[in-house]
């Protein structure tokens, strides 16, 4: 079962304001199968993923990558250089994304290293880390993964423009809430299964 695919096709198809018969109309199949690949039942192959793709208006390589990812837990990580800052954040990130796998760093270098050996799908970071930057940070993990989603975390609202151009995902500005974690998921990026957040 693949929810990550699946959550991505109805994310798309919502945004295009098609029902699931319009969209099984202009792939040519029937409803009975957009609604298998949207339960995640079934995964089309790639030249279904292709035409997909046309119909929605994205890129195939996005339509891809959600296909390849697997159900395990998503990986989402915050580096801040201050202590506090973790010890406070990491528990509001645990209850906003109550399906992943949540590890903080105070050091980008220790950040990078774990980036390299599993998928990030979400980094929250501090802009500011000492001698690093975590514009710099930023390019570094995208470069690793390029669907990895980042979002800002800093006390420092100037620095906004400064990270739009990192190709970063979002900003927050400290202390780090629930609502606003929340709020940042429905603008991420790269979609991906974050388990069912509570109400």
């Amino acid at each position: 079962m693949n929810t990550v695919f699946a959550d991505t096709i109805k994310k798309l198809r919502f945004g295009k304001g098609l029902s699931q018969r319009d969209l099984a109309e202009r792939m040519y199949v029937t409803r009975s199968t957009v609604a298998r690949w949207e339960n995640g039942s079934r995964l089309p192959d790639a030249v279904m993923i292709s035409r997909l793709a046309q119909c929605l208006g994205v890129d195939a390589n996005a339509l891809l990558s959600a296909a390849a990812m697997s159900d395990v837990a998503p990986n989402v990580i915050m580096v801040d250089d201050r202590k506090v800052i973790l010890t406070g954040g990491l528990p509001v990130l645990e209850e906003a994304i109550p399906n992943a796998t949540i590890v903080g760093f105070t050091r980008p270098a220790e950040a990078i290293e774990y980036a390299k050996a599993n998928r990030i799908a979400l980094a929250f970071l501090d802009i500011e880390l000492g001698k690093t930057s975590g514009l710099d940070l930023c390019r570094e993990l995208l470069d690793i993964n390029p669907n990895t989603n980042v979002v800002f975390l800093t006390a420092y609202a100037e620095y906004s423009l400064d990270a739009w151009k990192t190709g970063a995902s979002g900003f927050m500005v400290k202390p780090i809430t629930i609502e606003g974690v929340r709020e940042q998921l429905e603008h991420l990026r790269h979609t991906f299964s974050e388990g069912s957040v509570p109400e």
